[in-house]
């Protein structure tokens, strides 16, 4: 059958919102690169199109490639498209221009287009532009880390909404049930491979917060010299520590005896009711010997979102099957550019009573990132090549696409990493 108007409106979409993020931007703003972690905005409108174009010459036997010499620039580690140029200077290449790159932006764009309005797809080449699609939706938040990096207040979003406010609320801990649950993606839409396969694992009854770990509570955390201890930290950790000289979470700096963040908000005090965010997993970690807490696993976080004890149901969502929206969480269709202040979705809340576990900030598990029992690679070189020394996060962040997200999708980082969104709940044994 001819490509459906579905999977065209979802790519119109996509590239429509990569361009607004990238709108408020000056010429000379795409080329910076602040950090060997951080990509310069030009390098992801290219990459982005590049792997649609590799896609493209995959299910076309006649397309030809626009520019080969693009290659080795916008390659980030696919070792099986060639060499990769080196990413900790990417910020360091001209050419590729600017002007080239949003051309072949565009370029690319069209050409999609035409071949999903043209080609009769069949279940491997719709397979191959979902993960185009999906892929794509992973750089649009990068590149929103990345930009508050560059820029952070000077970026001036097109779309930016006021936080409402919203009545105080205290962290509490809910009991979860014991017992078998079945881990994995459950629904019947697009995932990632290493969302699968759904398997069964057995959970002892434990405690999880209500709410993610504020950045109140985190700063008690600091006042009571939590960097400044060894005892609290895992050894990388405390390395960590010292070779950056690490005193609180990342973009925070003390002014007139208060914490205050310099973020897409701007120089703040920060405020003590959001949750605490860009902490790596050594933070985390420490700060939850500190509490004498732990970490939840993958699994007790997913069950703590997804299982109805009363009806004895998994939903793909917190509050259920139905898509994300502005009721449920704070994402980046939300607009508002930073974490909003626990309590404010009670709409989006787990059947259990957990909230804000969609949105505002990705949260640190304690479960190695590997494959699940019986895993299958269904994408080469994609999620598999990194089974090793990262840790897995769940839940999304405000700058995570709402078609992008679920419950049960499993992102990973390196346990230093804290320029990302990331923040935790705390858990605790029975």
């Amino acid at each position: 059958m001819l490509a459906t108007y579905s999977i065209v409106d979802k790519f119109k979409s996509l590239r429509a919102t990569t361009l607004q993020i990238v709108y408020p931007l000056e010429k000379d703003d795409y080329t910076v690169q602040t950090a060997p972690y951080v990509s310069p905005p030009k390098w992801h409108l290219g990459h982005v199109s590049w792997l649609f174009e590799k896609i493209l010459e995959q299910i076309d036997k006649d397309y030809k490639i626009h520019d080969a010499t693009f290659s080795k620039y916008l390659n980030s580690y696919y070792n099986k498209f060639g060499e990769q140029h080196d990413k900790a200077s990417r910020g360091a290449v001209s050419r590729p221009t600017t002007q080239q790159i949003q051309r072949y932006y565009d370029l690319i764009t069209q050409k999609i287009i035409t071949f999903l309005n043209t080609v009769h797809l069949d279940a491997s080449i719709e397979k191959m532009i979902e993960l185009g699609i999906h892929h794509e939706y992973q750089h649009q938040e990068l590149l929103v880390y990345d930009l508050q990096h560059i820029l952070a207040e000077k970026y001036n979003p097109k779309i930016k909404n006021r936080r409402d406010d919203v009545l105080s609320v205290k962290q509490k801990q809910l009991h979860i049930d014991g017992g078998i649950y079945n881990l994995g993606y459950s629904g019947k839409e697009f995932c990632y491979d290493i969302e699968l396969p759904e398997h069964k694992v057995y959970l002892n009854e434990y405690k999880i917060d209500a709410f993610p770990v504020t950045a109140g509570q985190y700063m008690e955390f600091i006042e009571s010299g939590g960097y400044d201890d060894h005892r609290y930290w895992l050894s990388d950790g405390w390395n960590a520590v010292r070779k950056n000289g690490w005193i609180a979470p990342m973009y925070w700096y003390k002014q007139d005896g208060k914490w205050h963040i310099n973020d897409f908000l701007g120089p703040r005090i920060v405020d003590p009711s959001e949750p605490v965010c860009h902490v790596s997993y050594y933070e985390a970690d420490a700060y939850c010997k500190w509490a004498q807490r732990r970490l939840p696993t993958e699994a007790e976080w997913e069950k703590a979102a997804c299982w109805n004890e009363e009806r004895q149901i998994k939903t793909v969502f917190p509050w259920g099957n139905d898509s994300p929206s502005g009721n449920h969480a704070n994402l980046l269709e939300s607009y508002l550019w930073g974490p909003s202040k626990i309590g404010s979705f009670p709409q989006g809340a787990s059947h259990y009573g957990c909230h804000q576990m969609i949105g505002d900030v990705w949260e640190w598990t304690s479960s190695e990132f590997v494959g699940y029992p019986g895993f299958k690679s269904g994408f080469s070189e994609y999620n598999d090549k990194w089974f090793t020394n990262q840790k897995v996060l769940r839940g999304g962040s405000f700058a995570t696409p709402r078609d992008s997200i679920r419950a049960s999708y499993r992102n990973f980082f390196r346990l230093d990493e804290r320029w990302l969104f990331s923040g935790f709940r705390c858990a605790d044994d029975v």
